[in-house]
């Protein structure tokens, strides 16, 4: 019978991970957005609307805007939650542990990043009232995506991301020092580990304004980049390459801006 109810978990866990990549291909499409994230005729259309004029526009919008966030949440960052689930099964049945517990992981930690996209919808919205990205998303200066490059690879060198980047990369020491039974004790933990994940991962996801929060490809770059930072035996050693990847984006970003279409 556990193991019915462990199959069931895991499948319904990625079940929702399917799901959630599913909705956002049928948003991208929906708004006429190839992969990269450039629009087609009638996503530029979207694009060049004012956010400002009397009619109702629904990425100009915070609910819309939150609810595609929420998903894009779950689409990115479930996958990289896999190694902490994992790491919780080992301790189930030295540490008392439960399926329940095991829930309350996984549903502190959404918590959490849901709470950060509605913190980033907000941000969005602000650079689209203020004029530096359109309605996809997308930046009308290549200064404003270079210098976001810069800054989130310089994250990359900073003590906190190592400090984030420990707990992530290792969740079963997090696990050790926190430990709590049941769901609440779960769900507590998982609301930590889901603190110290947004810390680590937040630029990743402020890297969507550089080419389009609606691109595919963005979306797939960053989670396996994510996936990647999180694995136990190369993930620790991948963190500052990356930084100088992003840093030298940043200075060609700046250094050779193209023309935008803003």
């Amino acid at each position: 019978m556990s193991h019915i109810v462990r199959s069931t978990l895991w499948l319904g866990f990625f079940g929702a991970i399917l799901a959630s990549w599913w909705v956002m291909y049928s948003m991208s499409l929906s708004m006429d957005v190839d992969l990269f994230g450039r629009p087609g005729d009638m996503g530029a259309r979207m694009a060049a609307m004012d956010p400002r004029m009397p009619m109702y526009m629904p990425m100009a919008n915070f609910g819309p805007l939150f609810a595609m966030w929420a998903i894009m949440m779950a689409a990115m960052m479930l996958p990289t939650l896999v190694p902490t689930l994992r790491s919780y099964e080992d301790l189930m049945v030295s540490a008392n542990g439960t399926r329940v517990g095991w829930l309350g992981v996984l549903l502190g930690y959404f918590v959490v990043w849901v709470a950060f996209a509605a913190l980033i919808s907000a941000v969005q919205l602000a650079l689209l009232y203020g004029g530096i990205i359109d309605m996809l998303g997308i930046p009308k200066t290549t200064t404003f995506a270079g210098l976001l490059l810069l800054a989130v690879g310089l994250f990359q060198f900073t003590r906190a991301k190592e400090i984030c980047h420990g707990v992530c990369h290792s969740p079963m020491t997090y696990f050790l020092g926190h430990w709590r039974t049941g769901f609440a004790g779960g769900l507590r933990m998982g609301l930590g580990l889901g603190a110290f994940c947004v810390g680590c991962c937040w630029g990743f996801m402020a890297l969507g304004f550089v080419g389009g929060v609606m691109s595919l490809l963005w979306m797939g770059l960053a989670t396996l980049f994510m996936v990647i930072e999180k694995l136990p035996q190369i993930g620790h050693v991948v963190t500052k390459p990356l930084g100088v990847l992003l840093v030298l984006g940043g200075i060609s970003v700046l250094a050779y801006p193209v023309v935008s279409g803003g």
